[in-house]
């Protein structure tokens, strides 16, 4: 499998706030902006907590296999790649709807004098920062995913 590019993701987060951001002045001149839903950084947070527990569960399963502890169990292949799939999957999504939530609260924060437009402004800051903690996560997964065979790749395409 191919590595994920932080470029890439920068880029769906930015082009997602933009078109979001002009979205979002053009819906609220000709009617009523919907609103963010609470549920957005909850929901968002959760995925991040269970990429974050796989990330550690793979982790400490390769650790105790690599240093030959007794009954130690191996991570079958299929499981880590699945696990990498919903990983990346995961990160590319979560940078879609960051950008959309970051573009839809940058609007939001030339109606902080409403309060029901305060509090969407605030969800939206919080659906980013959950939205970070996914790609992180995510991240962190694969790089937990890596083969040691990958490492030597990348050091040599690097150099």
């Amino acid at each position: 499998m191919k590595q994920l590019r932080i470029r890439t993701l920068i880029g769906l987060f930015v082009v997602a706030g933009v078109l979001s951001w002009a979205g979002a002045r053009l819906w609220d001149s000709l009617g009523d902006l919907p609103s963010v839903p609470l549920a957005a950084p909850i929901v968002l947070a959760v995925i991040a907590a269970v990429l974050l527990a796989t990330a550690l569960s793979i982790r400490a399963r390769l650790r105790a296999q690599r240093e030959r502890r007794p009954g130690a169990k191996g991570v079958e292949p299929m499981m880590a790649a699945r696990a990498l799939v919903f990983g990346q999957a995961s990160a590319l999504v979560a940078a879609l709807v960051t950008g959309v939530y970051g573009g839809a609260g940058v609007f939001l924060l030339s109606l902080l004098d409403v309060p029901a437009r305060r509090d969407q402004a605030i969800y939206a800051g919080f659906a980013v920062l959950a939205g970070v903690g996914v790609i992180a996560a995510a991240l962190f997964l694969e790089r937990v995913c890596r083969l040691p065979d990958d490492e030597d790749e990348v050091g040599a395409a690097a150099a």
